[in-house]
């Protein structure tokens, strides 16, 4: 039994979220591995409040998950029921080499 067809409306609030460049970029981040949002700030140099912004966007769309560790806050993606987005997050840039480059300021 699959997932029931979504709405073109639901389809279209979707892919609002992912219009705004640093959300798509925190996407393509998220597809490379689960990121602290401070590595998040600091590959993005952004603030915090603005990180999380657009972080608390995503987890209100559904596409990202949350996890708690001690003070820190993950993210991963969460796009098992929206397959329709698999194949566009997959095309997004790689940003291993730059996740590679930044030095977690203690949130790992």
């Amino acid at each position: 039994m699959g997932a029931p067809p979504i709405s073109i409306a639901e389809m279209s609030e979707t892919l609002k979220l992912l219009g705004h460049p640093m959300r798509l970029t925190i996407m393509a981040m998220l597809r490379e591995k689960e990121t602290c949002v401070c590595d998040i700030v600091d590959v993005l140099d952004t603030t915090q409040p603005n990180a999380s912004q657009h972080l608390k966007k995503l987890k209100d769309g559904g596409l990202v998950h949350e996890t708690r560790r001690s003070q820190w806050i993950y993210y991963s993606l969460n796009l098992d029921d929206k397959p329709y987005l698999t194949e566009m997050i997959e095309q997004l840039p790689s940003m291993r080499e730059k996740m590679q480059q930044i030095h977690s300021k203690g949130c790992s």
